[in-house]
C-alpha cells in the first residue's frame, strides 16, 4: 500500500469539502431557468434557498457532535452519498418540482455534514502530527477555500450549461454526480483523527456542544455568523431575480456571474482574514460584517437603479467581507472548542451563519406590501447594527490567545 507523503492528507478531505460544496451551491444561478422556462412561481422558486436550510441546519447540529464521538470518516461518507442522491434529484427536477424540493433538502445535508465533519477534519488533518509544516490558521484557511471555490465552481458550470448548454436542468447534475461518486472511495482513505471514541447514552444526549455557550461565542460569533450567508442570498440569489428586466435573456448569465465574482472574490481575500484576525479582538470579523453591510447597500442600490454593473460590484463586495468572515469566524471557533466538541461547535457556526438563506424568501413575501429597496435599506442598517454589536462585545469578551 502506497504511503500518502506526509502534510497531504488533508487534501483527500479537501476535495470531499470541494465536491460537497459544489452541490450545494450549483442550484443557485439556475433559480431563474426554474422560473422563465419551467414556469415555476417566484414564491416556490425563492422558497428552494429556504428549503436547502431545512436539510442543511439540522445536518450541522447533529452531524458535528456525532462525529466528535464516533469518528470524523462514517459521517463524511454519508455527507458524499447525500450529495450523489441530491444531485440524482435535482436532475429529475423538471419532471416534477417535488424532485427539487428533495433535490435541495438533500444537497442541504451533504453541505450540512461537509461544513461541521469536513472542516473539523480539514483543521485536524493541518496540524501535527499530520502536516508538521502548517501555521496556525492554515486549517480555517483551507477549509474556507474548499467552500468557496467549489460553490464558486459549482454555480459557475451551471449557470454556463443552463445559458448555453444542452440539457441544462439535467446535465450540470450529472456532471456533479460523476466528479462526485470517487470521493466515496477518496474519503474512505483519509486518516481519522478523532479517536477518543464514543460516549455512553442515548445518541441524542451525545449532540450537547457545551463550547455552545461561551460567551465569546454567543456574543461576537453568532452575532456575525448570519450576514456571511444572508448577505450572499441577498446578493447571487435574489438579486438576479429583481434585476430581470435589465438583464433580458441574459439573466442567467448575470446570475452566474453574481455567484463566481462573489465567491471568486471572496476565495482571494481570505488570506487576508489571516492577517486581519487576533485573538485579542474581533477585527476580522467587524471588518467583515460592515464590508458585507457596504455590499447591501450597494445591491439595494442596483435594485433601485436597475443597474448590472452596479449589481456586479456589489457581489465583490459581499464576496470580500464573506472571505474576511469565514475565515476569521473558523479561526474563533477553533479558539473556542474543546477537542471533545469541536465539529459539534462548527456545526452550530454553520448553522447560525446559514439562517440568513432564509432571507430572500422573506423578502419575497414582503415585497407585495413593501418596496424591495425599502426592505433591502432596514436589512443594511440591520446590518450595520451587527457590526456595531460584535465591536462592542469583542471589546468585553477577550479570547485569550491559545496556547
Amino acid at each position: 500500500m502506497t504511503v500518502r507523503p506526509a502534510g497531504r492528507h488533508w487534501l483527500l478531505v479537501w476535495g470531499t469539502v470541494f465536491v460537497c460544496s459544489w452541490g450545494g451551491n450549483q442550484f443557485s444561478p439556475m433559480l431563474l431557468l426554474y422560473e422563465q422556462r419551467e414556469h415555476f412561481s417566484p414564491v416556490f422558486v425563492t422558497s428552494l434557498l429556504g428549503v436547502y436550510v431545512l436539510g442543511l441546519a439540522p445536518a450541522l447540529l447533529v452531524a458535528g457532535s456525532l462525529s466528535d464521538r464516533h469518528g470524523r470518516r462514517p459521517v463524511m461518507v454519508v455527507g458524499v452519498v447525500a450529495a450523489l442522491l441530491g444531485s440524482g434529484m435535482l436532475a429529475l427536477g423538471g419532471l416534477n418540482g417535488a424532485f427539487l424540493v428533495a433535490g435541495r433538502l438533500l444537497s442541504g445535508v451533504t453541505v450540512g455534514v461537509a461544513m461541521a465533519v469536513g472542516t473539523s477534519w480539514v483543521k485536524e488533518l493541518s496540524q501535527s502530527p499530520w502536516d508538521q509544516g502548517a501555521d496556525r490558521s492554515a486549517g480555517a484557511r483551507r477549509a474556507a477555500l474548499a467552500f468557496t471555490l467549489g460553490s464558486g465552481l459549482g454555480a459557475l458550470i451551471a449557470g454556463l450549461l443552463a445559458q448555453w448548454g444542452p440539457y441544462p436542468e439535467v446535465l450540470p447534475f450529472l456532471i456533479h454526480l460523476a466528479v462526485t461518486a470517487p470521493f466515496l472511495v477518496i474519503v474512505a482513505r483519509a486518516p481519522e483523527t478523532n479517536l477518543l471514541g464514543g460516549v455512553s447514552g442515548p445518541w441524542w444526549r451525545q449532540l450537547r456542544v457545551p463550547s455552545a455557550g461561551h460567551r465569546r461565542f454567543v456574543r461576537v460569533v453568532a452575532v456575525a455568523a448570519p450576514w456571511i450567508f444572508l448577505s450572499a442570498a441577498v446578493g447571487y440569489g435574489y438579486l438576479p431575480t429583481r434585476l430581470a428586466a435589465a438583464t433580458g435573456e441574459n439573466g442567467l448569465l448575470f446570475a452566474t456571474a453574481a455567484t463566481v465574482v462573489a465567491l471568486g472574490v471572496s476565495s482571494l481575500v481570505q488570506p487576508l482574514a489571516k492577517r486581519l484576525h487576533s485573538p485579542r479582538s474581533a477585527r476580522g470579523l467587524v471588518t467583515a460584517v460592515f464590508v458585507m453591510a457596504a455590499g447591501l447597500a450597494l445591491v439595494t442600490g442596483a435594485v433601485a437603479v436597475q443597474s448590472v454593473w452596479l449589481g456586479i460590484v456589489a457581489n465583490a463586495v459581499i464576496g470580500a467581507g464573506m472571505g474576511i468572515a469565514l475565515v476569521s469566524a473558523l479561526l474563533e471557533v477553533q479558539a473556542i472548542a474543546t477537542d471533545r466538541d469541536l465539529a459539534g461547535l462548527t456545526g452550530v457556526f454553520y448553522a447560525v451563519a446559514y439562517v440568513g438563506f432564509l432571507a430572500p424568501a422573506g423578502i419575497a413575501a414582503l415585497a407585495g406590501a413593501v418596496p424591495v429597496t425599502t426592505i433591502l435599506l432596514v436589512v443594511t442598517a440591520l446590518a450595520v447594527v451587527a457590526g456595531a454589536v460584535v465591536l462592542a462585545s469583542s471589546r468585553r469578551y477577550l479570547q485569550r490567545p491559545p496556547a
